[in-house]
Order: structure tokens, then sequence, then C-alpha cells
């Protein structure tokens, strides 16, 4: 039986750049790979259904659509230790600009069909395009978070002072600017 950690990431609706800071972790992903099975990730693998007893996941963006939201309530489910990856995931950021346009009608008439130059439409495709939710929410305001890493994205510093603690079973110091710093 492996004593490694269980290792997930989560992407909801963010850019991405916070999982490419991750990779930006360079030759300490070997270090990490030594001590972490990824057991979920879109950038570690290639498995679609979010995993049982998973000591760790770091959860990238804002909570944004029905998909996001069972998605976050799974992974809360079956994760020991949650961790809001970057300022989208900690306080919604840049996709909750558009709830300054006041609900999901608003949105997609103003993306789909006022700024289109072609092919006036609404996305409607029933388990295709998933349904938004009214408003974009941090992953806090949905389910309890272990730990918040902000950074838009987290340097690969900052990533890796946070998950070394955790591979030992400490839990990481989140003080100082180099550990919480916005943007």
């Amino acid at each position: 039986m492996s004593n490694k950690i269980k290792f997930a990431t989560v992407w909801l609706a963010g850019c991405s750049g916070c999982h490419m800071s991750f990779l930006d972790l360079d030759e300490w992903l070997f270090e990490l790979a030594n001590h972490v099975d990824v057991v979920y990730s879109p950038v570690g693998s290639d498995i679609k259904e979010y995993p049982e007893n998973v000591d760790v996941c770091l959860v990238e963006g804002g909570v944004a659509n029905q998909d996001n939201l069972e998605i976050i309530l799974d992974v809360r489910k079956k994760t020991k230790t949650l961790i809001s990856f970057g300022d989208c995931a900690v306080t919604a950021n840049v996709p909750a600009m558009r709830n300054m346009l006041g609900g999901t009608s608003s949105v997609l008439e103003r993306a789909y069909l006022e700024l289109a130059d072609e092919n006036k439409q609404l996305p409607y495709a029933p388990g295709i395009v998933p349904e938004l939710l009214d408003k974009v929410r941090p992953v806090h305001e949905i389910v309890p978070v272990d730990i918040f890493m902000p950074g838009c994205p987290p340097s690969a510093d900052r990533i890796k002072a946070t998950l070394e603690p955790l591979l030992k079973g400490e839990k990481p110091k989140m003080v100082g600017r180099e550990m919480i710093k916005f943007g």
C-alpha cells in the first residue's frame, strides 16, 4: 500500500493561469511526484471522475455554472484538505465581473447577441452548455475551504511553500506578503 498523498487539482471558472504557475514548479515537480499520487487533474491525468479519499486538492477558479457547482460539492465531500488556489477561487476575481451585469439573462444577451458580429443566437444545448449560476462566487461561499492561496496566479514559490509542509503532515504558514499578497 502506498503512503503517498492522494493529490488532485481542479479547474473551475478561471483562465488556467494557476495551473500554468503550478507547472512552473519545474524540477520540484519530480520531488513532488515522489510524495504524491496525482489522482485527478486537468494537467496531470486523464481521469474523468473525481475519486474518493483525496488528501489534498488545489481548486482554481470561481463557481460560475452548474457544472462548477456540482464539481466543487463533490470535491469537498471527497477531499481532506481543500485549497482555494488563486484569486479567482479566493475572491471570484475576473470571472465575477459578470456579476455587475445583473443575472444570467443579461450576461448571455450581452455576450451572444449584443456583441456578436455574426450568427447572433443564445447558446442552448442541454447537457452540453452548462447553465450559468446567477452570480459567480468564490469557492468558500459554496463549501468550506481549509487553506487560501491568493495570487493571480500564485507564484511557483508560493505554491511550493504551501505544498511542502503538507507533504510532512504540517499546515503551511499563510502569513507575510510572500504568501498572502493578492494579484
